[in-house]
């Protein structure tokens, strides 16, 4: 299977705390796919919400389609989102729990249909943030000290 990744939001492993993904398809027009094959696609600050039985993608932002002229799409409007009923309700059941949320974390081709990866997450603290920045440069700092010892190469 060949996929191609389009956009990542990597801020929002950092900002939440992963509790399930989903994999949905998402519904566009035909300048706002064009547009997604050439990279125009901004996910950051989207976020995903149910409404009446449908999980509708909110703030994500694909630029207009050049070649199209007056043709062209809104940027930032409401997608459907595309998924199994059992999946929909287990989000809405999720979402309705205090302080969860669904936020895309990436959008990539898979073989010729645009997927998007959703995550359920739950909003960290400022001192969950420090942590896991701490984490990080604790793991940078081992691995540059194997590096120096010959036993990594890099």
């Amino acid at each position: 299977m060949g996929i191609k990744v389009i956009a990542t939001n990597k801020r929002a492993f950092f900002d939440y705390e992963k509790i399930q993904l989903f994999e949905a398809g998402i519904v566009l027009t035909g300048t706002e796919i064009k547009s997604v094959r050439q990279g125009q696609v901004n996910i950051a600050g989207a976020y995903a919400m149910w409404k009446s039985d449908e999980i509708i993608l909110e703030s994500m932002h694909i630029s207009n389609y050049n070649p199209a002229a007056f043709r062209n799409h809104d940027p930032i409007r409401s997608r459907k989102l595309l998924l199994h009923k059992k999946e929909i309700a287990l989000i809405h059941s999720l979402t309705m729990e205090k302080g969860l949320t669904v936020v895309p974390t990436r959008v990539y081709l898979k073989e010729s249909l645009l997927k998007v990866e959703l995550m359920v997450g739950r909003g960290k603290k400022r001192y969950d943030k420090r942590q896991a920045i701490m984490q990080k440069q604790q793991r940078r700092e081992i691995e540059r000290g194997l590096r120096r010892s010959g036993k990594i190469r890099g």
